[in-house]
């Protein structure tokens, strides 16, 4: 630990302290933390792409007042964490899923616990928080899910998965899907390195992908098709000859617009700048790479035919196309994958960017939930 590179503090809320904690599955892991004064229900909140621990900077104080032990880590990959590999050609494996809820179950450990309160995941910190739910109820005897379905585990397949993004590719208007773009050597160069620069860059992504940008309007798509793929915004079906700078340059608010928005501000925004300048992407785009048909995560055909059984919990942004993604996914875990499903909710005002765009609307969401009985 005496080896790490001294940093900016970060502008945390009163009450919210920034600290590592060591021996966590092989990180050295930071945290923002809350609450931690004598014997508190733990709270873990997990973030997603491309985010921070700091993302949650907004909802940890309130919770942490309302009686909870509150932790955010930067989780492999990302922010100020170390003792991951984020070369290209590095050590992949370690991003699987199976390592990422193994991460959460060391820190859990780590700060002295033997079982979460809850855990909560936004975006692909999502999927994190549901399989530690799933593999794991024991330490995880709630989970509360943000901005991603969950679909369950995979099932098991004696034939590859149809390739969506030859399909796509196929198209009159040539597309192809986003996370077979960040699977890409060239896609962390492509933003980390972008013409426009980091801070436009993210500044430009965050707008386009939250309810500020007026034509997020989503809806159910009929099928896993090129066709129907199609119809969502070029953040997740992007022009097949562009990469990710390129497509959302087009989108970069004003400078009113950007001075409107109060849920990110250019000093907030420049903490997320700051940070993936000096890390790059790589770390959070291993996820993707695993996450990919056949990938390293299909060992969690292990888990087929497993639920979620413990207390669940679904928020999302009303302008989020995040819902509709992987069409039926949002439907199935209500009704397949969750059974004991405590609601679902869709939040006005609001996009993918769900708990910064709109805490205390969330936050009214995830109390009733964390004080509830369990069954």
């Amino acid at each position: 630990m005496t080896n790490r590179p001294q940093l900016p503090a970060l502008p945390l809320p009163q009450g919210v302290r920034s600290r590592y904690v060591p021996d966590v599955n092989g990180l050295i892991m930071h945290v923002l933390e809350a609450g931690h004064e004598g014997e508190r229900p733990l709270i873990v909140l997990l973030h997603g792409f491309p985010e921070l621990a700091f993302s949650w900077r907004k909802v940890i104080a309130p919770l942490a007042e309302a009686g909870f032990h509150v932790v955010a880590p930067d989780q492999r990959g990302y922010g100020r964490t170390t003792g991951w590999d984020g070369a290209y050609d590095g050590d992949l494996a370690s991003f699987r899923m199976i390592n990422l809820v193994r991460d959460v179950l060391a820190l859990v450990a780590a700060l002295g616990r033997r079982e979460a309160h809850a855990v909560i995941g936004h975006d692909f910190g999502s999927p994190v928080a549901a399989n530690c739910a799933l593999i794991r109820p024991d330490v995880f005897p709630r989970v509360a899910m943000m901005s991603a379905p969950f679909a369950g585990p995979p099932q098991r397949r004696s034939s590859p998965a149809p390739d969506v993004n030859e399909a796509l590719h196929k198209l009159d208007r040539p597309r192809k899907h986003y996370q077979w773009y960040y699977s890409t050597r060239e896609a962390d160069a492509n933003m980390r390195n972008c013409p426009q620069g980091l801070h436009a860059f993210l500044r430009a992504y965050y707008h386009y992908k939250s309810a500020d940008w007026r034509d997020n309007r989503p809806y159910p798509l009929e099928a896993w098709s090129a066709e129907e793929l199609a119809k969502m915004p070029t953040y997740y079906i992007m022009d097949a000859n562009e990469g990710m700078a390129e497509t959302v340059a087009p989108y970069m608010p004003s400078r009113v617009e950007a001075d409107a928005c109060t849920w990110l501000s250019d000093d907030e925004l420049a903490i997320y700048a700051g940070e993936f300048a000096r890390t790059g992407f790589q770390g959070g785009l291993q996820w993707y790479r695993c996450n990919l048909p056949d990938g390293l995560n299909q060992e969690l055909d292990l888990f087929a035919g497993r639920t979620i059984d413990v207390p669940s919990l679904f928020i999302a942004g009303k302008s989020d196309w995040g819902v509709n993604q992987v069409p039926g996914v949002f439907e199935r875990m209500q009704r397949e994958t969750c059974t004991d499903m405590r609601g679902a909710h869709l939040i006005n005002g609001a996009g993918h960017w769900v708990q910064q765009e709109r805490p205390h609307e969330t936050l009214d969401l995830l109390m009733p939930f964390l004080t509830s009985v369990r069954k």
